[in-house]
């Protein structure tokens, strides 16, 4: 490749970055958020705030390996931001077994604000200030990903980056503004899995391989979930938050009845693109090194990387919505429910379909991503290497 078809890809990227962000940012500011979940009765803000001093512990100490304690403190607290950034206020911090924020001096924290109609206001402890932990977490993570990855990690970080804003910035204010759930789920799933799998593999029969079984194996996990969903009569007004959801519906035109299936389009989009991934990238290196291999023998390859990897991915969907439930899985267990009411429960339905859903549509993606990779590396691969 010559310096100006690089610099000709370079600007290309960089225009394309910058037309979708205008388009992300003229989205959002068009259609502002206008939902209010305080009804006008006070003005509700989260400030940073410091520690100055603890006037008086009335606390009996729960756990002592854990340092949990149950009872109320008297503090004095600096606020650090807002309107309010200066002032000094004294609090009583409750804690209790629902809200159990532990303060030490010196210790910053959330507080939340609520100002009333005449300009008086209130300060309560919120939570810890958790945000320079988190930031740290999320370098260390990139950090990680690009010294051990090295050129595709930084591409992954990209890629990671990209997906997030996706969902912040047009998935959910898709869903917001009354667009169809399925159908903000697959517009997404579309422009997530072109653009991560093109920055991962570059332009390569693998990369195009990859993108229609993740497609494929989408529109397939849709599928499995109308059906099976209709059948045991689950739609989005099974959602645990639904109440909530409803309310925010009446001001946003927010579809509810969408959303259980949306959400399963997105939680399966990740265990599809890594094995369709994983089968096409195998499916190439095997034509590569040997191109007088027939279609049959490279569909058969696939599936043996497929089979290799059916199990254990179906596994690890199931044991991660096990581990997401796992407090719903241990409060039925010790309710000590009945058969027929335990199999029966909307909950435990939800987490039945959502987990044999991502693992049935890992099942299916196996041979037909194999059966794609066999048929696109054996008549395009030389083609994509003389472009």
């Amino acid at each position: 490749m010559t310096n100006s078809s690089k610099i000709f890809k370079i600007l290309f990227y960089i225009a394309a970055i910058l037309v979708f962000g205008i388009f992300l940012y003229s989205f959002n500011v068009s259609h502002p958020v206008t939902y209010n979940r305080q009804n006008g009765k006070a003005n509700i803000k989260y400030e940073k705030a410091q520690v100055l001093e603890i006037k008086n512990n009335s606390l009996k100490q729960f756990n002592e390996s854990k340092n949990i304690y149950f009872g109320s403190q008297q503090v004095r607290l600096k606020i650090l931001s807002g309107e309010h950034r200066g002032e000094i206020k004294n609090v009583t911090n409750y804690l209790s077994d629902t809200h159990n924020v532990y303060l030490k001096k010196g210790m910053k924290v959330i507080v939340d604000i609520a100002t009333a109609g005449n300009g008086s206001y209130n300060v309560t402890v919120y939570n810890y200030y958790r945000a320079p932990v988190q930031y740290i977490f999320i370098l260390i993570f990139f950090a990680l990903l690009c010294i051990v990855g090295g050129e595709k990690g930084f591409k992954s970080v990209l890629g990671l980056i990209f997906t997030l804003c996706c969902v912040i910035f047009l998935f959910i204010p898709m869903l917001y503004r009354g667009y169809s759930p399925v159908l903000s789920a697959i517009i997404m799933i579309i422009i997530t899995s072109c653009v991560s799998l093109f920055l991962l593999n570059g332009k390569s029969t693998k990369t195009l391989s990859a993108i229609l079984g993740t497609l494929a194996g989408v529109i397939i996990a849709g599928i499995i979930e109308v059906i099976f969903g209709h059948l045991a009569h689950l739609t989005g007004l099974n959602l645990t938050q639904v109440e909530s959801l409803n309310m925010i519906s009446n001001v946003s035109g927010m579809k509810v009845y969408g959303l259980l299936t949306a959400g399963i389009l997105i939680a399966s989009l990740g265990a599809v693109m890594d094995i369709s991934i994983s089968i096409a990238s195998s499916v190439q290196e095997i034509y590569m090194s040997n191109p007088k291999i027939s279609r049959k023998e490279l569909f058969g390859s696939g599936l043996n990387v497929g089979k290799d990897m059916m199990g254990t991915m179906a596994n690890t969907l199931i044991l991660a919505f096990a581990g997401a439930s796992l407090s719903m899985l241990i409060i039925i267990y010790s309710y000590n429910l009945s058969y027929n009411q335990l199999i029966n429960m909307d909950m435990v339905s939800l987490e039945i379909i959502q987990g044999l859903t991502g693992s049935m549509t890992v099942i299916f993606t196996v041979p037909i991503v194999s059966f794609i990779s066999a048929q696109i590396t054996t008549r395009l691969h030389n083609k994509f290497n003389s472009i």
